[in-house]
């Protein structure tokens, strides 16, 4: 007497975390504005190109900044399906807006519905507009929610802004905190850069902030108000451009220029980083 065996389900595809240029789909310098924006290997890895052209499901920041990026990818590497077939969801306005790095049920829930490809085989890739998703971008209620369901959870090698930022600064690599936005609120903002240069003071520990950038130079001049004239600034614009600048001094040394802003590009994305040196 013969039995029915029961069907296995199917394993679960795996979550890949895919670095995209930080370019945001610029071209590479002002000597290049008569070029098309450059193939995605010009930013990332053979092995992270590879893997991008091969998923056909993504969760992702921004849908249009993800079809450009998929364009570079097919620059490089024939994608699995025509472009106009790919699976993308953005992920949840409130996500974009307050960041998705507390736990709420709202966004638990959303996560775990834009996982179910995963759920049912496919590879998924979650991407931001540039860089590292979930790292200073949204992204890391997807990869709870898929630790949450047993998806593995694969990051891939890519541009990491924070991390270059930090080593062209000269300032500590050992102990460093991303910080953040701080407050648009003059008193507030003031108020929160003393309180994170005396967490410097304390421990030694460097701090790392980012700016939308048409306040990059309010910001400038906040930190260059607030911050001691022994704390070393560092600000790197542009990074991975061709035009990129770092220029990293104590504060004292760029309250001394004429014009601290002179010959920086200050409405490209910018990190600013602060502590002792």
């Amino acid at each position: 007497m013969s039995t029915v065996q029961p069907r296995l389900a199917a394993a679960p595809g795996t979550l890949y975390l895919v670095p995209t240029p930080l370019d945001f789909g610029l071209r590479n310098g002002p000597e290049m504005d008569a070029n098309p924006v450059g193939s995605a290997s010009a930013w990332l890895p053979r092995d992270t190109v590879a893997v991008a052209s091969q998923l056909t499901h993504w969760i992702s920041e921004n849908a249009k900044s993800t079809r450009a990026f998929l364009k570079r990818v097919a620059m490089d590497t024939p994608l699995a399906l025509p472009l106009q077939e790919h699976r993308i969801v953005e992920l949840p306005r409130q996500a974009h807006k307050k960041g998705d790095h507390m736990t709420s049920s709202e966004l638990e829930q959303q996560a775990r519905a834009m996982l179910a490809p995963a759920l049912q085989g496919h590879d998924m890739g979650l991407v931001s507009e540039a860089g590292m998703p979930a790292v200073a971008d949204p992204g890391s209620s997807i990869v709870r929610a898929a630790h949450a369901l047993g998806i593995p959870v694969r990051p891939l090698v890519g541009p990491v802004s924070l991390m270059l930022a930090l080593g062209a600064s000269g300032l500590n690599g050992q102990q460093f905190a991303f910080a953040g936005y701080v407050p648009q609120d003059a008193e507030e903002r003031g108020k929160r850069l003393h309180e994170l240069e005396s967490m410097c003071r304390r421990t030694g520990q460097t701090q790392i902030l980012i700016e939308t950038p048409y306040r990059n130079a309010a910001l400038l001049k906040a930190l260059l108000q607030h911050l001691q004239p022994q704390t070393r600034l560092a600000v790197s614009l542009g990074l991975g451009l061709a035009h990129q600048v770092t220029r990293s001094e104590t504060v004292l040394q760029w309250r001394s220029r004429p014009d601290p802003a002179a010959g920086l590009p200050m409405d490209l994305p910018a990190i600013f980083l602060f502590g002792t040196s």
